[in-house]
């Protein structure tokens, strides 16, 4: 009877060690489900320059990962309405690439300018035009509508097909003021977006258009000026002279998640090995500085 009773009373104690166990592993689950759900939730929202956009996709992308709670929603749409947005307050940050100064309609004392990055620019073309150098002249005609076949450019007998950004992209903006001396392109079709330029121009035949380094692939044709090759060595001295910053502008002085975020943009992590995996350039690569009204100067 009493062999018996122990071992009841052992089965018994085995139970209760198990039940125990059961409850606290629901113990720490619960524990662990009420710490994620007790993270701090914040949202902000970059709007502006696609040119900038795949760059801060990526950066908000990890960011998230690493920082559970924090939202941050990236959109294109020009950096005329980035910094129009920022500046209105309808979004904590503006992505442009000019400054705000070279922008009409925009008070740029009321934002604060980052600059986060470094792009180049460059004529591109279908790959079917049979051209791979030209003059800034040539360019020049072929944008304003003097220059109507690739022919006269010594490429082929066929009719060039002008693919312009919209009114407001700064990548237009700066296409024009650096490439094209600041004369107006024809009028022509227009895109809103550098990966809807890409694809048209690698599709249609006698295509050209401008877009930044970051979205020039083997698809199309990036073009010489003046037999200078648009390359990131060349930016970083100013010897290709088509290129801008990237800038992020906030409302006044960043706080919270936008300051967190900003900062973690001009970090090493996104500087040395994000901004060059993705095809642009770090403030701290180039030699030399440019200022609003385009004067240059050695670093």
């Amino acid at each position: 009877m009493r062999k018996k009773f122990a071992t009841l009373f052992s089965l018994l104690t085995i139970f209760a060690v198990i039940a125990a166990g059961c409850g606290n592993a629901n113990g720490s689950q619960k524990s662990g489900s009420s710490n994620s759900s007790s993270a701090k939730q914040e949202s902000i929202t970059a709007v502006g320059s696609t040119a900038l956009q795949p760059l801060v996709q990526e950066a908000a992308t990890q960011y998230m990962n690493n920082n559970a709670g924090a939202t941050i929603n990236v959109q294109g749409g020009g950096s005329g309405t980035g910094l129009s947005k920022v500046v209105e307050g309808a979004v904590q940050i503006g992505n442009s690439d000019v400054f705000a100064e070279e922008k009409d309609g925009i008070d740029a004392s009321k934002i604060v300018d980052h600059k986060v990055a470094v792009v180049g620019f460059a004529p591109v073309v279908n790959k079917g035009v049979g051209v791979k150098n030209i003059t800034k002249q040539q360019l020049i005609g072929i944008f304003t509508g003097k220059i109507t076949n690739w022919k006269e450019v010594g490429g082929k007998d066929q009719k060039i097909v002008i693919i312009n950004r919209a009114e407001g992209s700064g990548t237009r903006t700066e296409f024009e003021k650096w490439a094209l001396d600041g004369a107006t392109t024809v009028k022509a079709q227009e895109q809103d977006s550098s990966g809807t330029v890409q694809k048209i121009v690698s599709e249609t035949p006698g295509a050209i258009s401008y877009l930044a380094f970051s979205y020039i692939n083997d698809k199309v044709q990036a073009l010489k000026v003046d037999g200078v090759e648009p390359t990131e060595d060349n930016v970083k001295t100013n010897k290709w002279k088509i290129w801008a910053y990237e800038h992020m502008y906030t409302n006044g002085e960043p706080k919270g998640l936008t300051k967190k975020f900003i900062d973690y943009m001009l970090s090493d992590e996104v500087q040395k090995n994000l901004v060059p995996k993705l095809g642009y350039m770090s403030i701290s690569d180039m030699k030399v500085e440019r200022d609003a009204k385009g004067n240059v100067t050695n670093k």
